[in-house]
């Protein structure tokens, strides 16, 4: 509901502060995952994306079943896996039925196909990106607007986080670092026997 707000609601390149002026509304639409991140340019790899979120989908869920049927698996376990399940879903949806609740604008610079040198060109018109099935964009409105001080070295007057990214995106970003951070958690290293017991046991 938030995409389908941010796109009928917010206008392009007019950010909207929501605390200060350090984290916004700003409404963009990529062709890529999480954080505008892609596997390339070109139809070939925005459908191998769209094919990888399925697949993912699919396997995540049926990991998340056998999980929930397990009595001593934490539930904080399994609402990490839950929120990276919902995230991919929720920008697959975007992807496989955009086009067909939006009506494709040709004008739009976000249907534009993108490669490393920027915006492509034939016979002086951008060329437009696939649409249909597994073609479409991913909605995104939220932003950092942050820089690093200037005297952090390497980093000062850089963007803190740049990217612009959505209540997916936060999602799956959140079941990660639950994962990572928890892992020990979440998958104990099961106790070895001591050695003298074992030896006795050889022995009878």
């Amino acid at each position: 509901m938030i995409k389908v707000w941010a796109k009928t609601s917010l206008d392009l390149d007019r950010p909207i502060n929501l605390f200060g002026n350090w984290f916004r509304l700003l409404y963009i639409e990529n062709q890529g995952m999480a954080f505008g991140t892609t596997f390339g340019s070109g139809w070939w790899a925005k459908l191998a994306l769209s094919i990888f979120r399925l697949l993912a989908i699919i396997g995540l869920s049926y990991y998340l079943i056998k999980q929930i049927r397990i009595p001593s698996v934490r539930t904080e376990y399994i609402i990490a896996v839950s929120l990276v399940l919902a995230g991919a879903t929720g920008n697959l949806i975007d992807s496989a039925f955009y086009d067909f609740i939006f009506e494709f604008d040709p004008n739009s610079r976000f249907n534009w196909v993108v490669d490393g040198n920027g915006y492509v060109f034939e016979n002086g018109e951008p060329v437009l990106r696939k649409q249909g099935f597994l073609f479409a964009n991913v909605v995104d409105m939220f932003q950092f607007n942050a820089r690093w001080p200037e005297w952090v070295p390497w980093l000062g007057g850089e963007d803190v986080f740049g990217a612009i990214w959505n209540v997916a995106d936060a999602a799956i970003t959140c079941g990660v670092i639950m994962i990572l951070i928890r892992q020990r958690t979440y998958f104990p290293k099961s106790k070895s026997e001591p050695v003298s017991e074992n030896i006795d046991e050889m022995a009878s």
